[in-house]
């Protein structure tokens, strides 16, 4: 009653104005705290994103600079890529009719393994059918979808005006493309149920969709059945368990020329732990107190062996590729591959992460399998350890050889011992790049002669940060026989209208990582068997192939990350140096010609002499040259690596002898001299690379204190002349290895020659020849 006296009248009228204003107040309160709060998060946001730096289309703008820059990712790209990977899970079973061969078969297992002891398990073979009936102008396209194990067989036909609701798939494609049947026959697969999600969205209205109970038979009356429960597949958001994909066995289907998208495949793109150290390939730090055994470790491996283990084995890193790459088009019927990856004592975690990122980021169709080579290694742990974790993929085989051979024998074992129609060989310290896999057998598929190769890009040995590199580098070689890395020159790329995401043709492969057709491969005799342990066999590799009919191109698509190490980290059963020499000293003596001089020329004078080292028998090398017509070394460098600086000899023409002003003639076997005269043959002498005066096939040669000329032989130390190689008698022909320094000298007062003191002054002692060719 007493609060009731206050409610009458105008009383009532100012408390209902009141409590009306301390609610209005209330709600204006709230209201501006979460305009500061938007505010304030907007601020942050943009702090944040200032603090990642330059984005990947800010440094393909930078131009040519140094070839190695450091990636900096914006993480919230990563989180935020809505159902990005939903649909490139749904690309991996795109079908169509096969244009070339019939029933070619496809793996398709799943990528990643459950970490923490969990298996795959596998199909359940007496599971019922549910096939999708999309009906257009097509007369009938089948999807494979699961269902659960009580359910009977259904037939879901789909009216064709929906099928481009159906978010994930490449149905829509196949209405408008496909004119025929697809069935896929005489195998098992299973799929995840989340693929039949994506198929009854929202927005797909559930009247669209006409249940039938009748089975559906294909035009070869073959059946499918499908796993009883899916295998765990995180397609929508973080996970704290690992991801895991498709586990299955073979597919049978007829496929088509048809073209699709390059898929993004990637279980990582959003990883279980965005903090984790080194995640989006960004540099990580060792803490101080852990500095002293980073610095002890590092011997392991050549590289911080204490980060890497720090690092997930399957890490995202950054989607590196030019922005056409995602738009580019590959073939449905691309050709399978097996990845092979020989090593030797390799660290853990890079190891496992070089083979986590293949399956993470392969196309399951495509990767027949991954190939694991064991050059005979000593660590513990890549012994049965290795054998415990890699049998959670089903993909995965080991090989073990009994005694060390070396890279070169380990790559042919792993060769023999693969079933894809591609080789893929990868060194044991990667990382693939998204979308890595069919842009290189895109072109294989277009001609099998072509040797394609990654773009190499760097994992830091310090950090283990992922850095890009700049466009358009090609490999190249100088001499002698030196392995490196070139950027095409703007001019040419300019006059060729070249794109960042154009194949570039490559004089020489790194070696380390590419991809061959297998049949091509045996084609050309694999490597050189007689080639030991490591060193060379790129360059052996890159002149037969382009020798030989084929072409190197790296493509710009295909990215991959790999640590460089200042030091190769492997032992050698035989001494290091005399190893990789051999190896070269092959190499010249099979594919350079003419042009092996060169080589020689550059501190490799005692290769020549057959009683130190023994080079083995190149008999076999010479006859494959042969058999396979391969072109002249001289057609590789006009037409491939034009930009060599490769003379057949350092200077050639006349030698004209400064005090006398005459010059040398070789005449009815007497070696002396006369006028001056170019258009006389017998007056053309050339001082080769390996330091010959040489005329046709007769070179000057000391006899005692004078000159004669015999038969020309590079083995022979005594034949050899410095000329143009000393500061101080620049223009004199020395004697290579005497004791005492002695030089060419012209006699005076008449036409012979003498071997004297080298005197720095006396102009009978100074030669010049016409021509020059090096500096």
């Amino acid at each position: 009653m007493k609060f009731r006296k206050y409610l009458r009248g105008s009383k009532r009228v100012l408390a209902f104005v009141f409590v009306a204003s301390v609610i209005w107040l209330l709600f204006d309160i709230a209201a501006l705290r979460m305009s500061f709060n938007d505010a304030n998060q907007d601020l942050k946001e943009r702090e944040f994103a200032q603090k990642q730096g330059r984005r990947r289309d800010n440094i393909e703008d930078m131009g040519f600079k140094h070839p190695l820059q450091v990636v900096n990712i914006d993480k919230r790209a990563f989180i935020k890529k809505g159902s990005r990977f939903d649909r490139n899970v749904n690309n991996v079973y795109r079908k169509g009719e096969k244009a070339r061969p019939e029933n070619q078969t496809l793996l398709q297992n799943h990528l990643n393994p459950k970490l923490n002891g969990g298996k795959a398990y596998k199909e359940d073979i007496n599971q019922s059918n549910v096939h999708i009936t999309v009906k257009s102008v097509v007369k009938e396209t089948i999807v494979i979808i699961p269902k659960k194990s009580n359910e009977t067989n259904t037939m879901i036909n789909v009216k064709a005006n929906n099928v481009a609701k159906m978010k994930g798939t490449h149905l829509a494609d196949e209405v408008h493309h496909r004119n025929d049947t697809v069935a896929v026959s005489h195998r098992d697969v299973g799929l995840h149920e989340n693929l039949v999600n994506n198929l009854l969205k929202p927005g797909n209205d559930k009247s669209d969709f006409i249940i039938d109970s009748t089975e559906i038979h294909s035009s070869n009356k073959t059946k499918t059945h499908f796993v009883q429960k899916p295998t765990e597949l995180n397609l929508h958001g973080l996970s704290e368990e690992p991801v895991m994909l498709f586990n299955s066995t073979d597919v049978r289907m007829r496929r088509s020329g048809r073209l699709h998208k390059i898929m993004a495949l990637d279980v990582t793109d959003r990883p279980r732990d965005p903090q984790a150290i080194g995640q989006f390939g960004q540099p990580a730090q060792v803490p101080r107190d852990k500095e002293p055994e980073s610095r002890r470790r590092w011997g392991e491996g050549h590289f911080n062996v204490f980060l890497s283990d720090q690092i997930p084995v399957d890490r995202a890193i950054p989607d590196t590729r030019p922005h056409s790459c995602s738009e580019s088009l590959v073939h449905d019927d691309l050709p399978s591959t097996s990845v092979i990856f020989c090593f030797v004592d390799e660290v853990w975690s890079t190891l496992l992460r070089s083979v986590h990122s293949v399956l993470n980021r392969s196309p399951p169709h495509l990767l027949k399998e991954v190939i694991l080579v064991d050059d005979c290694s000593t660590k513990d742990y890549l012994k049965e350890q290795l054998d415990v974790y890699m049998s959670q993929f089903s993909k995965v085989r080991i090989i073990r050889l009994k005694e060390r051979q070396g890279l070169i024998r380990a790559r042919i074992a792993g060769a023999d011992a693969a079933t894809g129609e591609v080789l893929t060989f990868l060194d044991s310290h990667v990382e693939c790049n998204i979308g890595w896999l069919e842009p290189l057998l895109e072109r294989v598929y277009l001609d099998h002669r072509k040797v394609v190769c990654p773009v190499i890009e760097v994992v830091n040995d310090k950090d283990m940060s992922y850095m890009l590199v700049d466009n358009f580098q090609r490999g190249v070689f100088r001499w002698p026989l030196v392995f490196g890395w070139n950027a095409l020159p703007e001019e040419y790329i300019r006059k060729n209208q070249m794109k960042d995401s154009d194949p570039i043709r490559c004089p020489v492969m790194a070696g380390g990582l590419f991809s061959i057709d297998k049949k091509y491969f045996y084609e050309l005799g694999s490597y050189d068997p007689g080639l030991d342990v490591w060193g060379g066999e790129n360059m052996e590799i890159s002149f037969k192939i382009w020798m030989c009919g084929g072409e190197i191109e790296i493509i710009p698509c295909s990215r991959v990350g790999h640590i460089f190490r200042g030091d190769n980290p492997y032992k050698f059963p035989k001494d290091r140096v005399k190893t990789v020499e051999r190896n070269l000293a092959r190499v010249a003596e099979v594919w350079l010609d003419e042009y092996k001089e060169i080589f020689y020329s550059h501190g490799y004078h005692h290769l020549l002499d057959k009683s130190i080292t023994d080079i083995g028998n190149l008999t076999e090398q010479i006859q494959l040259r042969e058999k396979l017509k391969c072109k002249s070394f001289k057609w590789y460098l006009d037409n491939v690596y034009p930009d060599l600086n490769a003379p057949l000899v350092k200077a050639d023409g006349l030698i004209f002898n400064v005090g006398t002003r005459k010059c040398l003639i070789f005449q009815n076997g007497i070696l002396s001299f006369d006028k001056c005269d170019l258009s006389n043959k017998s007056q053309h002498f050339s001082y080769t690379w390996l330091r010959l005066l040489r005329h046709n096939t007769s070179c000057v040669a000391p006899r005692e204190m004078h000159v004669i000329m015999e038969p020309c032989d590079n083995a022979k130390p005594h034949l050899r002349w410095v000329h143009k190689s000393s500061a101080v008698l620049t223009e004199h022909l020395m004697m290579e290895g005497h004791s005492q320094p002695m030089c060419l000298e012209a006699e005076n007062n008449s036409d012979g020659i003498l071997l004297k003191g080298c005197d720095s002054i006396n102009t009978l002692q100074k030669w010049q020849f016409t021509h020059y060719y090096t500096q």
